[in-house]
């Protein structure tokens, strides 16, 4: 049962006082009525009170005073201003000190209602998104960041200091190493962090539709364009706007950043005026980019305009010593989406997550650990669930591995080909051709094994 609401009515006419009192008692609120607006003023206490109701003209504290007081001690609380003597001075008088709305006598028990029912969802709304702003930046505060790895460290201390300096930073790293985590520690311990994080995939959009989104435009600048349109520079201004895959910015583009960079402004397409806004820009790539400079790809000025800080993240296989925790960490999220128990990894399930190399690192760590809770139904997960969703190859059996004898005078490669198609061919063979249990003592995935089965055109009857 959600808990009831608490009111606190100043009015110096006790009659008008107690049928406020009551009409919100009988509408589920609770309620406290004051006559004397001092005495009201020195007992109250922030926090205890969702929503202060007081009348303006009162002998002894006028109503304004009441409510700077108030406001002084408690600035988020919402309050409501009685009066029969409404004027416009005297309305922008309140609003101006903080007030949420005005209410003039006589009035409805409905409109009473209606009134603190909306001052109390509003103050509810602000509530809600102080809490998501704060679970934003705990999010990614650098405790957040998973790691004891000395590797990690070095590259958080970089950060923390770069976070403070309204400077351009690359992030380079393989894909899924975590840029765009990095570049959201360094917008929410920075001084824009109240402002806008805007991302934006520079490879996922085509060259014409890149252009727009980041830029904007004006009506009538291309067909289609009904309408002005604000471009993500503009949406963040005053904030921080990331650049994924930077590397894949067309020619024109990355002109027309350029220019932003120099000189914090820009033009929308179709308008030949300058709009100006004040944005930080933080970017990441997982290709070189100073072979993209060599090649003619990439602009060398706009190179060393974003690359004014660089910060290199490790691939996972490099801080192997940080797997369990982010393991632990992503089996503590699904617990906690899900409503499930799972409490780790068994031993050797471990020990294989620990050995893989990771290809699509902390992205692909992620996925894989989601599949195995979705597919484990144990409280630890074991080695023949981790090994469907990664390529884990088992140590072979002596049995089946051939005589290097039989590979003759042949190619590294072609020698290496048939190794793996007889080991294939000899699990079939003793697992009378079920593919389920040939993948689960290889190692494999069930995928892998049938596309391994196509590659080197084994037939059924080789292994029946």
């Amino acid at each position: 049962m959600p808990e009831k609401k608490r009111i606190l009515l100043i009015d110096n006419e006790e009659g008008l006082c107690r049928m406020m009192e009551q009409i919100l008692l009988d509408n589920g609120y609770l309620a406290k009525a004051y006559t004397a607006p001092r005495k009201a003023v020195d007992e109250f206490r922030p926090g205890a009170w969702d929503l202060v109701i007081t009348d303006i003209k009162m002998p002894g504290m006028s109503g304004l005073d009441v409510l700077q007081s108030i406001k002084e001690r408690s600035k988020d609380i919402p309050v409501i201003m009685i009066t029969a003597y409404a004027t416009v001075d005297m309305s922008i008088q309140a609003l101006r000190k903080g007030a949420y709305d005005m209410l003039t006598k006589p009035f409805e028990p409905d409109e009473l209602i209606y009134r603190v029912k909306n001052a109390l969802q509003q103050s509810e709304l602000l509530e809600e998104n102080r809490e998501l702003r704060r679970e934003l930046e705990g999010k990614f505060c650098f405790d957040n960041i998973i790691g004891t790895s000395d590797i990690l460290k070095n590259i958080l201390v970089k950060v923390e200091k770069v976070a403070v300096r309204d400077t351009s930073v690359l992030i380079t790293g393989e894909s899924g190493s975590g840029k765009e985590l990095i570049a959201q520690a360094i917008h929410y311990n920075s001084p824009r962090h109240e402002r806008k994080f805007i991302a934006i995939n520079c490879g996922a959009l085509p060259e014409t539709l890149l252009e727009s989104e980041l830029f904007g435009y004006r009506k009538g600048a291309f067909t289609g364009a009904k309408e002005n349109r604000q471009g993500l520079l503009e949406a963040a201004d005053g904030g921080t706007l990331f650049l994924d895959e930077v590397g894949n910015l067309p020619m024109n583009v990355q002109k027309t950043l350029l220019r932003f960079l120099q000189e914090k402004e820009f033009n929308r397409l179709g308008d030949t005026a300058p709009t100006r806004v004040d944005v930080r820009v933080l970017s990441a790539t997982n290709t070189d980019l100073k072979q993209a400079v060599k090649s003619g790809a990439f602009r060398e000025d706009l190179y060393y305009r974003l690359n004014v800080v660089n910060i290199h993240l490790p691939a996972l296989r490099e801080r192997r010593d940080d797997i369990p925790l982010l393991a632990a960490h992503f089996i503590h999220l699904q617990n906690q989406k899900f409503g499930t128990l799972v409490k780790g990894f068994d031993k050797e399930a471990m020990q294989a997550l620990c050995n893989f190399d990771w290809p699509g690192n902390i992205r692909q760590l992620k996925n894989v650990i989601e599949a195995c809770m979705a597919m484990e139904g144990h409280d630890y997960i074991a080695r023949d669930t981790l090994i469907q969703f990664i390529d884990v190859i088992a140590d072979a059996h002596d049995t089946l591995a051939p005589d290097a004898s039989e590979l003759g005078e042949v190619p590294f490669n072609a020698a290496l080909d048939k190794f793996e198609a007889d080991l294939l061919k000899g699990l079939l063979r003793k697992h009378n051709g079920h593919i389920e249990n040939a993948a689960r003592e290889a190692g494999m995935n069930m995928a892998t094994i049938y596309r391994k089965i196509k590659k080197y055109g084994i037939r059924k009857e080789e292994y029946n």
